[in-house]
């Protein structure tokens, strides 16, 4: 059963792997020409095999589960700015899991706040394209002796489009 069940969404990523890079609309047609097929075929195959499941094994559960949710499951079918699964925000939060019992022992609230506001702006040094050593490294460099009401020109986006500019200057 396990293997059927992975086989046809193995279906669904290979239909994912032809569309990958092209825009929303493109996205939309294709799922709904092709993977909408899939996904009625999917949920047919659980429900009937559901009923020849001992009720409660982890399979049906399983089973039940997806079923329970299939609305929020096939919604990436309709909206092609949407991916077929959370792989991309599971693997973002991936650099926060080790330190969780480690948040337990901030100190205090303060500290915490503190922790996640460094977060934050690694984070956000990131998706803007910077190293976020780099980044902390500059700022720290260059906060003593800057003015606070203009701190917000050292925020990730603001430096990242700074150094983009400099960088077309010199070419």
């Amino acid at each position: 059963m396990a293997q059927e069940a992975l086989g046809r969404i193995g279906e669904l990523y290979s239909i994912e792997k032809d569309i990958r890079g092209q825009q929303p609309d493109e996205r939309r047609a294709v799922r709904n020409e092709r993977s909408r097929q899939v996904l009625e075929s999917l949920k047919q195959w659980l429900e009937e095999t559901l009923v020849k499941l001992s009720k409660k094994s982890d399979t049906a559960q399983a089973v039940r589960y997806a079923l329970g949710r299939w609305e929020a499951l096939v919604r990436y079918v309709d909206d092609g700015q949407l991916e077929v699964d959370n792989n991309a925000a599971e693997r973002a939060l991936r650099a926060v899991a080790p330190g969780r019992k480690n948040y337990l022992f901030a100190g205090s609230d303060t500290g915490g706040e503190r922790a996640a506001a460094i977060y934050s702006l690694i984070g956000t040094a990131k998706l803007n394209g910077l190293d976020p050593e780099d980044y902390l490294r500059d700022v720290l460099s260059r906060i003593a002796d800057h003015p606070i009401n203009r701190i917000d020109e050292l925020l990730p986006w603001n430096l990242a489009a700074h150094r983009s500019a400099e960088s077309t200057h010199a070419a």
